[in-house]
């Protein structure tokens, strides 16, 4: 009786972000404007990296990594959301479901790891460049990305894992516009307290210690460039990239750090803070960085003016 229960539930209905319409049509403008302006921005970011002869140092392929990355994460759930504005009733299926999920948290972990990459780079950089060339050199970069994948791919496969072998055989409504293990376990029909602690465990305190670390390893880099340094624009140019680096922490890790480390029970916020973490962060984070940073910017309009001549030609 038990193994039938299990299999009872084949899809969920999505609540969505509105039940009003005109709300919806609203918020399937805005999101949508703002999907197709900054995602072929990043798009940008991408090509201009690959193709600029002057933007390759390990820092620069380490961001076109990031920028991917984002674009992906938000991809996972954007598209379906969008769709979902018109639809009468949200439905996922079961498969779908999970397959949402394990995206979702492979390219999640993955960017945080990746971020951790990147504050090492920059302490290369920094605190032995006489030697960045040499630790930081391309074959070391393709590893780290390598593991930064390889560590996604492993934390996604363990919350899978846990979800999927629940049993769901009465409600099948998640209060969200997507499935995320927060909403998914909430409606199992069994004592979820050991999966959910272990997801807080693999989800929630990676990203605090992450993010604590993450923070203090800038700290220190910013300290150490005003003291054992004036002002050259060597300097002011790698503290504008501390800054860029903390900005993009703090976006990625502070919802995080407000989803998965805490119990799993709904809040008010929770709609609002998801909208941010897998939509409108993940788009501008590379954005961010670019706007403090002169030799991308060149680069990108250098692009952008070169196309643009060929095609008026």
């Amino acid at each position: 009786m038990e193994t039938e229960n299990y299999t009872r539930v084949t899809e969920f209905v999505l609540t969505g972000l509105s039940q009003t319409r005109e709300v919806q049509l609203v918020l399937f403008v805005i999101f949508l404007s703002f999907y197709l302006i900054i995602l072929p921005g990043n798009v940008l970011i991408i090509f201009t990296i690959r193709y600029d002869a002057h933007l390759t140092s390990p820092m620069y392929f380490l961001l076109a990594n990031l920028a991917f990355l984002d674009i992906w994460y938000s991809s996972v759930t954007a598209p379906k959301m969008l769709v979902d504005f018109f639809a009468e009733r949200k439905i996922i299926s079961f498969r779908g479901c999970i397959a949402q999920l394990f995206f979702l948290h492979f390219v999640g972990a993955s960017e945080m790891f990746l971020l951790t990459v990147m504050a090492f780079d920059r302490y290369a950089a920094i605190c032995r460049p006489l030697h960045y060339a040499i630790i930081m050199n391309r074959r070391l970069c393709c590893v780290l990305v390598a593991c930064s994948w390889l560590g996604g791919f492993v934390h996604s496969i363990i919350q899978v894992a846990l979800i999927i072998h629940l049993p769901f055989c009465g409600p099948n409504e998640l209060d969200s516009y997507f499935c995320d293990i927060t909403q998914v376990v909430r409606i199992a029909c069994a004592n979820t307290f050991p999966e959910e602690l272990v997801m807080i465990f693999s989800s929630g305190l990676i990203s605090v210690v992450c993010f604590i670390a993450l923070l203090l390893s800038y700290a220190f880099l910013l300290s150490m460039l005003k003291k054992h340094s004036g002002s050259g624009e060597s300097t002011s140019r790698a503290m504008s990239t501390c800054y860029s680096h903390m900005t993009i922490v703090v976006l990625m890790f502070g919802p995080s750090v407000y989803i998965y480390a805490r119990p799993f029970d709904a809040f008010s916020l929770d709609k609002i803070v998801s909208v941010f973490h897998t939509v409108i962060f993940p788009l501008l984070n590379p954005i961010i960085y670019t706007l403090r940073n002169k030799e991308v910017k060149i680069a990108m309009r250098k692009m952008v003016n070169k196309h643009i001549l060929c095609k008026e030609k």
